[in-house]
């Protein structure tokens, strides 16, 4: 069976091992969701799941998904993601899939947006190095130069001041700490993407050490 599970951060601690060791965690309140749509080879050219996950009011959703939701019969649901899977037969529309799917010691994938950071410039958003910061330099945080003499322009692809944040980020490999189904808690160890109460999508480890 795939593992993936919907959720939102909730913000970092710590917890402390058998052996008196402090492991820095996330919270992340996962699920539960539920499977609205099936998708198969046959009718879409893929296996997948549709999972759904957040309360949303009716009033809130538009016609055509509220029809999407009423004909899995399931309530509405505030976000919807897929999760390609090997056979569909394991699972049934209106499915809860909770986080007890992951174990402590698993390895997961943990997808998010990153926080924005707005206009930034070349030392924020790409580590470039700043000048000199004398009085006489004049010169301290700014980009330097950025075209070719030759042409005169400037190149596709040059690192320059710009909007930074607002990015889907993947971080991968992080272990799953301790499991709390009753509260719909994970604890992974280290930092995830995304501001509290961001949506995260975590997921088994693609690349497992």
């Amino acid at each position: 069976m795939a593992k993936g599970i919907l959720g939102r951060k909730l913000g970092m601690t710590q917890l402390f091992t058998p052996e008196g060791l402090v492991v820095p965690v996330t919270l992340i309140e996962a699920g539960p969701c539920t499977v609205v749509q099936k998708k198969t080879v046959d009718r879409d050219g893929y296996n997948a799941i549709q999972i759904g996950w957040g309360e949303v009011r009716e009033k809130k959703v538009t016609k055509p998904v509220r029809g999407h939701f009423a004909k899995a019969g399931v309530k509405p649901k505030k976000y919807l993601r897929e999760l390609r899977v090997n056979d569909v037969i394991e699972y049934k529309i209106g499915q809860e899939i909770k986080c007890d799917i992951f174990n402590a010691g698993e390895m997961v994938d943990v997808t998010g947006t990153s926080k924005g950071r707005g206009f930034a410039g070349g030392i924020k958003r790409h580590g470039f190095h700043r000048g000199p910061m004398g009085h006489g330099s004049k010169y301290h945080r700014r980009p330097g130069s950025a075209a070719a003499k030759g042409p005169a322009r400037i190149f596709k692809g040059r690192k320059m001041p710009g909007h930074y944040g607002v990015e889907r980020v993947t971080v991968q490999n992080l272990e799953v700490v301790k499991v709390d189904p009753e509260r719909n808690l994970l604890a992974v160890k280290g930092a995830i993407p995304g501001p509290a109460n961001g949506l995260v999508f975590v997921q088994k480890a693609v690349k497992n050490r």
